[in-house]
């Protein structure tokens, strides 16, 4: 499967809505699985469809291209992914609906009900940002039962619902003043599962789930910042009677460093040197991310002058290449002096030209200008 949704299509970044929507529904046309019998076109199909349903979203568009694939499906589920999506269209094409290709007809049967999704903050290290590093949570949440596999059923034996005779669904008609109407709701025998057990089972009594504290681990990417928001898929609370569980969401909240301030992928760092290392210029050993660096310092260097690393900044979560280091250069003046530096400055001072104050504002101005 491509990592570019634009790839998939066959179109570019530019592509306007009605490009997208017709490089579709040639590729939906020569992908369906009704239609293509070959290996790997229902993957393909699969693939071009969630394409198209987030590049024909104008929302999930624009986070898709801020964000990368990764980023995006750390912030969507493939039920956010399909949400909204413009069915018209493929039934216009196949008669049917894009559920039926996609999910088993998922689109025309009562779905089962998704586990809840549950969210955590995390706390990590300046470090561990830096590099990337995994995680052992602990949460407890529902899981499904093991003793009946999450069927709520007694060795996992079911039968179909009476009430529902197996669909799911009720239906009900309700007379108004405007006339009948046929009402359809999830049927309250079997929660739209459309079977019930014909035992209930000891361990989770019915219920499919049971409360545990469970151990998950978790790949934190390098280049994370505070408030970045991971989806680790599945790892929500089950859903009952067997059904999908939901996703765990988790917050990254990162430390600080104590050598560098980072502002979004670029890292700056502060170096003091002294006046002849400034004034003479001098080669100084300082810290990266990975590494010492040896910087050269020119003759004549000023207090806040930026010297950039290219490269040696923090790396992009999305993989888009590592921000720059900036070194600012903080001229220190001694508070105490020697004997021996005190007659050095001395000399220093009286090989200087004797200029009036005034004089040397404008020397200096012009210089800046």
């Amino acid at each position: 499967m491509s990592d570019d949704y634009y790839k998939s299509l066959g179109v570019s970044k530019t592509a306007t809505e009605e490009e997208i929507k017709k490089a579709y529904k040639t590729l939906a046309k020569k992908h369906h699985p009704d239609i293509n019998k070959e290996a790997g076109a229902e993957a393909k199909f699969k693939e071009i469809s969630e394409a198209y349903a987030v590049l024909s979203d104008k929302q999930k568009r624009t986070q898709y291209d801020q964000f990368g694939k990764e980023g995006f499906q750390q912030r969507y589920s493939s039920e956010d992914i399909f949400r909204g999506f413009d069915t018209s269209q493929f039934e216009d094409l196949f008669g049917g609906s894009i559920f039926d290709a996609l999910f088993g007809g998922g689109g025309r049967r009562q779905r089962k009900q998704k586990g809840r999704d549950l969210k955590v903050s995390l706390d990590i290290t300046f470090e561990e940002a830096a590099f990337g590093t995994k995680k052992e949570i602990k949460i407890r949440k529902p899981e499904h039962c093991e003793a009946c596999e999450g069927t709520g059923a007694e060795d996992g034996e079911l039968e179909s619902c009476d009430t529902c005779k197996g669909a799911g669904q009720v239906r009900k008609a309700t007379r108004t003043p405007f006339g009948s109407f046929m009402q359809v709701g999830v049927c309250p025998e079997c929660q739209g599962q459309g079977k019930i057990p014909e035992k209930i089972c000891k361990q989770c009594h019915g219920e499919g789930r049971v409360e545990i504290l469970k151990e998950i681990k978790a790949n934190i990417p390098a280049g994370v910042d505070t408030g970045s928001t991971l989806r680790v898929p599945g790892e929500g609370e089950a859903g009952p009677h067997g059904s999908q569980s939901g996703d765990l969401y988790i917050t990254v909240q990162v430390g600080e460093s104590d050598i560098f301030k980072r502002q979004e992928n670029d890292l700056y760092i502060e170096l003091p040197l002294t006046f002849s290392q400034a004034a003479l210029g001098a080669e100084i050993k300082v810290p990266t991310l990975k590494k010492e660096v040896t910087v050269k310092i020119p003759a004549g260097t000023q207090s806040g002058t930026h010297i950039r690393l290219k490269h040696e900044g923090f790396p992009d979560v999305h993989g888009y290449g590592p921000g720059d280091l900036y070194i600012i250069i903080e001229v220190v003046t001694p508070t105490k002096l020697s004997k021996e530096q005190k007659e050095v400055l001395e000399k220093l001072a009286k090989t200087e030209e004797k200029k009036s104050i005034l004089e040397k504002i404008k020397e200096w101005a012009s210089k800046k200008d």
